[in-house]
Order: structure tokens, then sequence, then C-alpha cells
């Protein structure tokens, strides 16, 4: 810290950030740090398509915020780059049912969107693989976040139809990787039996990152994102210990670096300093939840609202509040509670009711004002 305060004051015209962009979410880093072993493994899984091959399928599983998503963008990206293999990433929670996913894939494939109606999935399957046999591509899947397909009981269909793809149009060539934050999801006993019957994919685990790992990448991060001098190594330690007890999710972190580094602006200091860290760990510390609420439809997110202020009551009593507000049936309403719970936004709880038998007791899994706040 310099003696005169105005020396370490920024002007008008000046930031602490070097490159802003580094502290974003989905910013694939240049150096991708303590994941080597899992990279060697998804290489080995695509190596025979880059021979023209069907490679391997794939299920990557690990905690949120280990590195899973960056993965397969740094070797997607490679591919693109190097070779003519066809690759797709298809983000699950935004696109959860299988015409959702293959009208990805036909954007992938084409190069421009599919019509938005008036096409049926068996034709834009067929197009799909048709162009394939055509080109002779080998096109690769991963179905990120495949975890919501699951929510939305799609997941059994969508991955028959890119398992058997070979069957319906000879010659087609495509593989899947599946990757899921969901460890309380056990993919492969979820499927229908004729998925699992064909489904025999190579697991790679990303275990969460220790507190001395999420220094290393978050270090990496300060040289590219801030100039020189911002935070120091005590107030960067500070932001991995807070990281770590998120359950090691470097989202948190990144995300905690960047609101630091806005409140240090908006003291106009050229510095982080450790109070800017704590006032920023409120918000960072629920970036999943943010996620979560981000990819939910209006139906799900007014019973997030009317649960805010009927919390820990009945199913059957909360229903009478959020049909009032939807209009919805009592079967969709009990869709999406089994979908929030899944998603650990809410718990529901069997209890006994006397009279009634048994009935789900709802609670959320947040403070109240931590969701409303975010939705």
């Amino acid at each position: 810290m310099t003696d005169d305060p105005e020396e370490g004051m920024l002007s008008w015209d000046e930031s602490v950030f070097r490159d802003e962009h580094v502290f974003e979410i989905d910013h694939v880093p240049e150096t991708f740090r303590h994941r080597s072993s899992q990279m060697e493994s998804l290489k080995y899984a695509l190596r025979p398509a880059v021979r023209g091959s069907r490679p391997l399928n794939v299920i990557v599983r690990g905690p949120p915020g280990t590195g899973k998503t960056t993965a397969i963008q740094k070797l997607y990206g490679e591919l693109r780059a190097e070779t003519d293999v066809r690759v797709a990433r298809v983000n699950c929670q935004v696109d959860s049912t299988r015409y959702a996913v293959f009208s990805r894939l036909f954007e992938e494939v084409f190069e421009y969107e599919p019509p938005t109606s008036g096409v049926s999935f068996k034709k834009l399957f067929g197009q799909i693989t048709e162009k394939l046999v055509e080109e002779d591509e080998v096109l690769t899947v991963a179905l990120d976040d495949v975890n919501y397909l699951f929510y939305e009981s799609e997941a059994s269909d969508t991955l028959y139809s890119l398992l058997r793809a070979h069957e319906a149009h000879s010659g087609a060539k495509i593989g899947v990787v599946v990757v899921s934050s969901d460890l309380d999801l056990d993919v492969i006993e979820s499927l229908d039996g004729r998925v699992q019957s064909v489904f025999r994919p190579e697991e790679v685990y990303f275990p969460k990152y220790d507190e001395p790992e999420i220094a290393d990448i978050l270090d990496e991060r300060v040289k590219r994102g801030f100039h020189d001098g911002v935070i120091d190594p005590p107030t960067l330690d500070r932001v991995a210990e807070l990281t770590a007890e998120q359950g090691g999710d470097l989202r948190v972190g990144i995300d905690l670096l960047r609101r630091a580094g806005l409140n240090a602006e908006m003291r106009a200091s050229k510095e982080v300093e450790r109070e800017d860290v704590e006032d920023a760990f409120e918000q960072s510390k629920h970036v999943h939840l943010s996620r979560h609420l981000k990819g939910l439809s209006e139906s799900e997110r007014a019973l997030l609202e009317v649960l805010a202020e009927h919390d820990g009551e009945l199913a059957g009593d909360i229903y009478e509040a959020f049909q009032a507000e939807t209009d919805l049936g009592y079967t969709r309403y009990s869709e999406i509670i089994n979908k929030l719970d899944q998603l650990g936004l809410i718990e529901a709880t069997y209890t006994s009711v006397d009279g009634r038998g048994r009935s789900r007791e709802l609670s959320l899994a947040y403070e109240a004002d931590a969701i409303t706040d975010r939705l």
C-alpha cells in the first residue's frame, strides 16, 4: 500500500482489469491445469474419430465447477482446427428435449438453423444422418449437463436415437459424450433397458479441486485478467479458501475475483483488498444457484416464488396457491416438484398427516431472499 492516497487511486480512464473477459464463467483458458489424466482419457476415446471410425462413447462425471465443460471445449476446439471431425456441444440446460438436441446437431452439420416449425423429428434425424453419410464424416456429440434431459424424461429417447443412428442410416458414425454434474444421478441405471444394452461408455471422473489447485488456477487468471499488483498473495489465498469452502466449485472463485475487482474500482482503488473479497462473496457463493435459476421455465420459477411465501407447507396446500398463479394441473405440478428437488433447489420430504396419509412437505434449499433476488 502507498503512503500517498492519491497514488493508490484510479483515474477516470483506468481499470484494475487487464482483460475482464478472463473472469467470465464461460471463458476457455489458454492453460488448463490439473486435468492432464482426464484429457488423456478423453483423447483416447475420441481418437478413432480422427481415423474416420466411430469414437468410443464416454460418461464424464464430477461435481460442478471441476473443469468438465472446459475439457470438452478445448478438445472440440482442437478437433475443429486440426481434423475433419464434426463436433457439437449441446447445453442440455437450454436444449432439454430430444427435438431441441437434434435441432442443435442439424445446425452444426448444415451450418444453418432448421425451420422453426413443420419439420418432424424423423425428417430432422434423417437429414442429419444422410448428410453425415454423404460427406463421409464422423460426428461426436457432447451432451453437456445431460442431467437436465433426465429431469425432463428425455434422456433415453435422445441417447437411443444417437446410439442407433447407424442402424437407421447405414454408415452414419456418431459418438456420444455425456457430461453430468449431478452426483446423485446414476446415468446408466436411469436409462431404459433398450439404451443400456447398447451404451457401454468409458468413464472419466473429474474430482473437485483442492485448495492449492484452486489457488494455482486462480493465480493464472489473476495474471491474465488483472494488472500487476492489483491483488496480493494473502488476498488471493482468501479467495481460494472461500472457493474450497463452496465445494471447490471453481466458478465461485472466478466470479469472486471479478466482483472483488469491481468493488475495488467502485472505491477508485488500484488494489483489491480483503474487504472487497468478503463483500463480493455474498453474491459469488450463489453462482451455482443463479446458473440453475437461469434455465428454469416460467412455471418452474413461479413455483419457487410461491414457495418463498409458503415455505415448509404441505404440497397439497401449496398447490392451491401455485394453481392460482399458473392454472396448471396437479400432474405437471408434481413433475415440477420432482425436477426442482433433483436440482437441489427445494427439499420434498414425505411426512404423515392425520387423516390424510402421507404427503410431501416442501421447503426451499436456500434462503428465500437468495432465490427471489435472483429470480
